[in-house]
């Protein structure tokens, strides 16, 4: 048996217990080698904060003397500058006293003055009565005087002297308004006359008059007998489905289509050519190619409004306002083309903006769409200038824009240089040589409601419309219309020809006063 074994056994237990008595020694050694070192550290702390405490009072102390020092000088400063200010405000007392005491003095002698100045005036004011008086009954005895001398009372000689300066007055308003009116009318006149030359100068366009028919060729005399069909049946189809008259005579390969509407024209033109082309002509035939031609024209109406408002400048325009401005050039006035006169008045309107520095663009814009509302006015009832700015507005145009459309015939009163410029273009347009065609008794008409007019008025005594009805010329009684009533006269001539007439331009009036003394020697 192995006796190390036991041996070993008893020793384990003595070795830990000894290690661990010896490692706890070791242990609390170190703990009291730590607790010195922080002894000693806590007392080097404790002896720097003592000494720090000892730097802090003698530094709070000087800061402290130094800050009392600070505040002392301080308010003694404050305190000197208080004396400064309390002893000027006393010196500025005391001289507002002295100044109330002189003030006093003053009021004092200007109320002695007042007092012995009114009673002077209550003297005088009784004086002034008396001499009143006087004067009352000596104007009274005057007038009695000169009634009886001239046989007139006050009243009659009152209103005969009234009467005369009437008489006078009204002679002398004339003479002046002649005078302002000819002065203002001659620089006006100048003026105008410029910007209308240059307007005219600058924009020149053709014009031809608008006819109510078209005339198709022929191939050869045959191709008649194929387009007026078996008993009349193609010629009556083609009428029926286009509105068009056909007149087929003796007009060698030629056929002619009648009608005032210039777009049913153009559809039946276009419509009979592609007929003659295409050489199947029956009543089928007919109404597909005119249902075909017209369903082109439609698109071909946007292309003409959108050219339309390239040329002039204008952008923006709502595509239903673009064709009804292509639809235009299919609708006449006296023979004028409409869309052409647009876009006159277009350029018209743009250059006399110009010239005068307004909005030329918003000028063009108004111009070109003046006489939008003669697209549809066969479909709507009502003057074309209130449709036209219907349409214009329910399109999303402007209210100037809208406004000048509708005044552009005055149906209601201008109110911006926009709506005078498209007036005055767009008569520029229309009253030109060779723009407008009239009927015989259209023109008639108008020169007897010239003479008419002119002779509604007193005074008159023979009447002669003359320049085609753009001139009126008016004798008158020279015992009753003086020369200065003569302008007024023609004033209320001009005011009541603007009031129940419609004509394109403008029309002149010339009252003509003659006096002529007769002698016979025997």
């Amino acid at each position: 048996m192995n006796i190390g074994l036991p041996i070993l056994a008893v020793s384990i237990p003595f070795i830990l217990i000894l290690g661990f008595y010896l490692g706890f020694w070791w242990r609390k050694r170190v703990f009291e080698n730590k607790i010195k070192d922080i002894e000693s550290y806590a007392q080097k702390i404790i002896h720097e904060a003592q000494r720090d405490v000892v730097n802090i009072k003698k530094e709070a102390h000087l800061q402290g003397q130094d800050l009392v020092f600070l505040m002392k000088s301080e308010f003694e400063k404050e305190m000197n500058e208080r004396r400064v200010e309390q002893k000027r405000q006393e010196d500025r007392l005391i001289q507002k006293e002295e100044n109330f005491e002189r003030r006093s003095e003053t009021l004092t002698q200007r109320e002695a003055t007042v007092a012995k100045q009114e009673t002077e005036l209550v003297k005088k004011e009784k004086e002034n009565t008396q001499k009143s008086d006087e004067l009352a009954k000596l104007i009274q005895d005057q007038t009695l005087a000169l009634e009886k001398t001239a046989e007139l009372t006050s009243a009659e000689a009152k209103e005969y002297l009234l009467r005369n300066m009437e008489d006078e007055v009204r002679h002398e308003g004339a003479r002046l308004i002649r005078r302002i009116e000819a002065e203002t009318r001659e620089i006006a006149d100048k003026k105008a006359k410029e910007i209308l030359a240059l307007a005219v100068k600058r924009y020149s366009g053709d014009y031809v008059a608008e006819h109510t028919i078209s005339v198709v060729n022929l191939p050869n005399e045959d191709m008649k007998g194929r387009i007026i069909g078996r008993e009349g049946r193609n010629i009556r189809t083609i009428e029926a489905t286009t509105g068009v008259d056909l007149i087929i005579d003796d007009t060698p390969e030629a056929v002619i289509l009648s009608s005032f509407s210039p777009f049913r024209r153009e559809i039946a033109r276009l419509a009979l050519e592609r007929l003659i082309v295409d050489g199947r002509i029956h009543p089928a035939r007919i109404e597909e190619i005119v249902a075909k031609v017209s369903e082109e024209m439609d698109q071909n109406l946007k292309e003409i409004g959108k050219e339309a408002a390239f040329d002039v400048g204008v952008h923006g325009i709502h595509h239903e306002l673009i064709k009804l401005l292509g639809k235009l050039k299919y609708r006449t006035s006296y023979a004028q083309n409409v869309l052409q006169h647009s876009l006159e008045v277009a350029f018209l309107c743009g250059i006399m903006a110009a010239e005068l520095g307004q909005n030329v663009k918003q000028a063009k814009r108004a111009g070109l769409l003046h006489d939008i509302g003669k697209a549809v006015d066969h479909e709507i009832e009502g003057p074309h200038s209130v449709i036209g700015a219907d349409l214009a507005k329910r399109y999303g145009e402007s209210p100037a824009v809208v406004h000048a459309i509708m005044a552009h015939h005055e149906d209601i009163p201008p109110e911006s240089i926009l709506d005078v410029l498209v007036q005055a273009a767009d008569t520029l347009s229309g009253a030109r040589p060779g723009a407008r065609r009239e009927m015989l008794e259209t023109y008639v008409k108008r020169l007897e409601d010239l003479e008419r007019i002119a002779n509604s008025f007193v005074g008159i005594s023979k009447t002669y419309a003359i320049q085609a009805g753009r001139e009126v010329r008016i004798m008158v009684n020279s015992d009753q219309i003086s020369d200065d009533l003569a302008l007024v006269l023609a004033n209320d001539i001009c005011r009541q020809v603007e009031k129940e007439m419609s004509y394109p331009g403008q029309i002149k009036v010339t009252v003509i006063r003659e006096t002529r003394a007769v002698g016979y020697a025997k």
